[in-house]
């Protein structure tokens, strides 16, 4: 896997890790919304990297990246629509991962930008970061495949909604025996979003 650090452009500092293959020129990325970020969350988290090493293994480019200043959700929405921008400028197919806090960043950014992602990923997602920032309810407006992973033994994230939400639109739910943070488990996610992504990434 070849890593390149690189700005992403827009009126706020975000920094970005692009991941590609080793061998060949991907036509194909899956763009990686982190944790909070008041709370440590950053590009470099454990479930982010585990999922972006899966991609690349498969052949499919990871951006992941950091929020600018904290700004409520408004200013993250944002970097995350900027990071989509960056890779729908780049790639043939784009494609959204977020956990917990970027699981609703990355529903929130998906539903708004001109081209939507081809798929979306969400682990533990929130399912509402404020009243006009509702994740489950922008789901409705999301126009591709969308799969939503949960522990069932999570008590941090508000993902019931937003799992109940993806169900009533048919989108596939995956549950797992496991905590907010999926402790002894980032292989098995990995493993789990990477197909769902690839999947639909590779889609005509």
């Amino acid at each position: 896997m070849n890593s390149e650090d690189l700005p992403i452009p827009g009126g706020r500092d975000v920094r970005a890790t692009l991941d590609s293959p080793e061998e060949t020129a991907p036509n194909a990325v899956v763009v990686a919304c982190p944790p909070h970020p008041q709370h440590r969350g950053h590009r470099g988290d454990q479930r982010l990297t585990a999922v972006s090493e899966a991609l690349t293994a498969k052949g499919v480019a990871c951006l992941r990246f950091d929020y600018g200043d904290w700004d409520e959700g408004y200013g993250e929405r944002e970097d995350a629509r900027n990071a989509l921008r960056w890779a729908e400028d780049r790639y043939d197919r784009v494609g959204v991962f977020g956990f917990s806090f970027g699981g609703a960043i990355a529903v929130l950014a998906g539903a708004t930008v001109d081209r939507q992602p081809a798929v979306a990923s969400l682990l533990a997602p929130a399912s509402r970061l404020a009243d006009d920032l509702d994740a489950a309810a922008a789901l409705g407006d999301i126009d591709a495949p969308v799969q939503v992973i949960y522990g069932t033994r999570d008590d941090t994230a508000d993902w019931k909604p937003m799992v109940e939400r993806a169900r009533e639109l048919g989108h596939e739910t995956v549950e797992m025996s496991a905590d907010h943070f999926f402790v002894g488990q980032h292989g098995k996610v990995a493993d789990a979003a990477s197909e769902f992504l690839v999947e639909r990434l590779s889609e005509k």
